[in-house]
């Protein structure tokens, strides 16, 4: 039985939302201009990210190791942070609200193949952090997926499901396992 005949795909036209050449570019700068940049460069960055689309909030702060595949499809909200070697494939929209806090080596991936075709389609879906999470070290997250409002969502963990709003979530499938509560 043939599984996936890889000669045969094909990439759509427009998946990607810009052309070949902004694309280009758009790695270079990440590659030099963005990485290179001291940490305390935060405006730098994110000038650098609004440059090629992205819509970037007030007080943001991004590390200069973060990769973003594609910037135009990325938002970020209000005073959020996106930590060390975080990775941001953007091959459809990534939504972060504001006030979110995304730690080191945290991957959001918004893109696959489909495995049941022979051509190995690729796809994208949509990911949304909303306002006020946390996302600690080392979490992946799925496509298609959905973050509630003020979830935190514990180190190592995977992603692969919607999450609801105001809890602690722990594990591979993350799932759950208390109220975050807050105390003053």
């Amino acid at each position: 039985m043939e599984y996936q005949d890889l000669s045969s795909f094909k990439v759509p036209a427009s998946f990607r939302g810009k052309s070949k050449i902004a694309i280009q570019i758009w790695w270079i700068v990440q590659a030099t201009l963005f990485s290179w940049s001291p940490q305390f460069l935060y405006e730098w960055r994110s000038f650098l990210l609004r440059l090629f689309g992205a819509q970037i909030g007030k007080k943001v702060k991004i590390r200069s190791s973060v990769k973003v595949t594609y910037p135009w499809k990325i938002s970020v909200g209000d005073y959020s942070w996106i930590g060390d070697d975080s990775m941001l494939y953007s091959l459809g929209d990534i939504r972060i609200g504001s006030h979110v806090a995304i730690a080191h080596k945290v991957y959001v991936n918004t893109g696959g193949h489909e495995y049941r075709t022979k051509t190995f389609d690729i796809f994208f879906k949509p990911v949304v952090i909303e306002d006020q999470c946390w996302i600690t070290n080392d979490v992946y997250i799925a496509p298609g997926v959905t973050i509630g409002k003020g979830t935190i969502v514990s180190a190592r963990s995977s992603v692969l499901k919607d999450l609801p709003p105001g809890k602690i979530c722990v594990g591979t499938p993350a799932k759950p396992i208390k109220d975050r509560g807050i105390s003053n």
